[in-house]
């Protein structure tokens, strides 16, 4: 026997909310506790990165000087240094430039001083990675003919301009620098004319490659792989890790 009752009709669904209020609340205050971990994570990064002791500028006491060691290293400093570190570094690296834009002026005081002195090995295993497929060493042996000039207030000026982003060459880049441009870059930071000259003519670039081997050989000997690498009686330093490492010298 069929019912003549109606049979009910189906309702409209209507999705209910899930969450609640204190759900918002606490979504809310997650997405500022991601927001200030990554801000401050941002300035964290940027307080390591800033130039220490920025306004310095290069080495500036006259009596600082400059030499070439026999094993083509470049020895800045004080005769009478109290430490003496070994930077070994590439003109193409930008972790090298780092450490220099980082540190240097720090160092450049320091070398004033007669705190420190640094014997840098320029090498060139970033040859392969140059417009030029030269640049590392050249520029190598522009930074041995103002080391060889014996004006070390120039010296640390041309070196500390090669690792600007002004004139730092990309890695992988389509053209670096002539070495008509080292030689007006030294010549801006204060070379005369005969070590302008002497960059010119790539004087140094064949004794800047056998530097550069005996560089490699003296980085494998301390432990380290790449650049830049600092060194101070036989111990590495942390010096990307621990932007604070040349306070340590006093």
């Amino acid at each position: 026997m069929s019912s003549n009752k109606p049979k009910p009709k189906p309702g409209k669904y209507t999705p209910q909310a899930s969450s609640s209020r204190s759900t918002y609340i606490l979504g809310g205050l997650a997405i500022l506790v991601i927001a200030a971990l990554v801000i401050g994570g941002v300035l964290w990064t940027s307080s390591r990165s800033k130039p220490r002791n920025e306004g310095y500028g290069g080495v500036s006491n006259t009596a600082v000087q400059v030499s070439v060691a026999d094993d083509g290293a470049v020895l800045l400093g004080l005769p009478d240094a109290k430490n003496t570190i070994d930077v070994f570094e590439d003109p193409l690296c930008p972790y090298c430039a780092q450490l220099e834009n980082t540190n240097g002026q720090e160092v450049a005081q320091k070398v004033d001083e007669g705190t420190l002195a640094v014997r840098y090995h320029t090498l060139d295993f970033l040859n392969r990675l140059s417009a030029s497929g030269d640049y590392s060493t050249r520029a190598a042996g522009a930074l041995m003919c103002v080391a060889k000039s014996g004006d070390a207030v120039a010296f640390s000026a041309f070196h500390g301009a090669l690792f600007t982003p002004a004139n730092l060459p990309p890695e992988n880049g389509k053209s670096d620098h002539s070495n008509a441009d080292l030689a007006q870059i030294a010549k801006d930071a204060g070379a005369d004319d005969a070590t302008v000259a002497c960059i010119s003519d790539g004087t140094q670039v064949e004794a800047a490659s056998a530097a550069a081997q005996k560089g490699s050989e003296a980085l494998a000997a301390s432990g380290a792989r790449g650049t830049p690498t600092v060194v101070h009686d036989g111990t590495l330093i942390d010096a990307l890790g621990d932007p604070d490492w040349v306070s340590q010298f006093n």
